[in-house]
């Protein structure tokens, strides 16, 4: 009797254990890379993958439509690939040449559609020419590495990258093998030919499934919409904008906030996005300190000035480059074009907008109701000799703080404001005075 109840109770828990493995269905995880590989898809995959493991996803399925992109972002997605415990089938829908072809061969499986291929993996520069033979033999190392990893065969894929390797009946002296799909079906570099995820599944049995497309979120939507050259070149333009008429209204504070907003919608995207490196910020940075420092503690406009725009002007350009550190071998020549357009377009722009702008800005009420625009005439009884008591003009003494152009000066042991003609004297050079009429002397170097 026990035995007979053991076995109803192994039964039922059989009957269970069946009757969820049907209510679970299959999750299929869908990343779409349709672009040139570049920091963006680099980001796009890493999340994608991340997400495919927190839902603990059954099959990923990353499908390719791409000539390839940046080495050091497809060799990243392809160490993740390959670190995957998850199946991963790349789905090849049209091209995956380069970069594309070793993220391709980083998967279990390959899959075609009809008139796609695959392969052409040499390493090209930004202008297409071939890259130095140290990127060449990188690259040979990684695909051969990445074949050996799933399976294929490594002198083939190695093949892809140097015109010089020859394959016995497969590839000629003087180029690279690219499989279109009956070739790589032949030559175990797809396993076939398909015309969509359906067929995919349908060939790994599995009937019963649901497919979760990877598309980006509302952050990652706003950061790639910062990325836009054209909405950079507007932040750009409201960060000199904004520097400029706080420096020339201070205290307002308005001009300031507005150059920081549009810095913290520059930067934070470009670094998320992965094109600003640490060093590229810390060079704005510093070209920021070296003009504050032109400003308010050089006097003229010297060597501080210039390279403070020069490195603030370099950096915004170089945060737009996917550059390794002004290893510039591919960058897109037409990428460089456009980074340097936009922020001299957005130079200009801004400097147009100080001297069309700055004019019709003073003239409003809210400008107004914030500065003096008011005469006080002595006609109307107003003076404005209320700190000199005496006549002090032919009075010397020492410039008590540096004046460009305002300042305090010591005179008989007593401190006035004081002011030049416009040029610098530092602290504790002899001062006369030449003339003591208003709030503050007007005084000049003497010695």
């Amino acid at each position: 009797m026990d035995r007979l109840k053991g076995v109803w109770m192994m039964v039922l828990l059989m009957l269970t254990l069946g009757v969820q493995a049907q209510d679970k269905k299959v999750v299929v995880f869908h990343m779409l890379v349709a672009d040139v590989i570049d920091p963006r898809s680099n980001r796009y995959t890493e999340m994608g993958l991340a997400k495919a493991i927190e839902m603990k996803a059954d099959y990923v399925i990353l499908e390719l439509d791409t000539y390839g992109g940046a080495l050091d972002d497809a060799d990243d997605i392809r160490t993740r690939l390959l670190e995957l415990d998850i199946p991963v089938y790349a789905y090849i829908n049209k091209d995956a040449a380069s970069a594309g072809a070793l993220i391709s061969i980083a998967c279990d499986s390959i899959y075609m559609a009809a008139g796609s291929s695959i392969g052409a993996a040499t390493v090209v520069t930004g202008e297409g020419e071939a890259a130095p033979d140290k990127y060449q033999s990188y690259m040979r190392s990684i695909m051969r590495s990445t074949a050996e990893a799933t399976g294929r065969d490594p002198k083939i894929a190695e093949a892809m990258v140097d015109e010089d390797i020859q394959v016995d009946s497969i590839s000629t002296e003087g180029k690279v093998i690219t499989f279109s799909v009956s070739e790589a079906i032949k030559f175990g570099f797809c396993e076939a030919q398909v015309d969509s995820i359906e067929d995919i599944m349908l060939r790994c049995g599995v009937t019963e499934y649901e497919v979760y497309k990877h598309e980006l979120g509302f952050s990652e939507s706003i950061i790639s919409f910062f990325l836009n050259p054209f909405v950079s070149g507007i932040l750009i333009m409201v960060i000199i904008g904004g520097l400029y008429f706080e420096l020339q209204t201070p205290g307002v504070g308005f001009p300031l906030a507005a150059a920081a907003v549009a810095l913290i919608l520059y930067l934070i995207p470009h670094y998320l996005g992965g094109l600003a490196a640490n060093w590229e910020v810390a060079l704005f940075v510093v070209g920021i300190i070296l003009i504050v420092v032109e400003i308010f503690i050089l006097p003229g406009f010297g060597v501080a000035g210039v390279l403070g725009i020069g490195a603030t002007m370099g950096a915004l350009i170089l945060i737009m480059l996917n550059n390794d550190m002004f290893d510039f071998s591919f960058v897109n020549a037409g990428d460089a074009f456009v980074a340097v357009l936009t922020t001299l377009t957005a130079v200009v722009g801004a400097v147009a907008l100080m001297f069309i702008l700055g004019v019709q800005i003073t003239n409003t009420k809210a400008f107004q109701r914030l500065a003096l625009s008011e005469t006080q005439d002595k006609q109307e009884g107003y003076t404005s000799s209320v700190y000199v008591k005496e006549n002090l003009v032919g009075k010397k003494g020492v410039a008590y703080t540096v004046l460009r152009p305002s300042g305090k000066v010591m005179i008989d042991d007593q401190l006035y404001d004081a002011y030049t003609r416009g040029n610098y004297i530092g602290a504790n050079e002899q001062i006369e005075v030449i003339s003591d009429e208003g709030t503050s002397l007007k005084v000049k170097k003497i010695g």
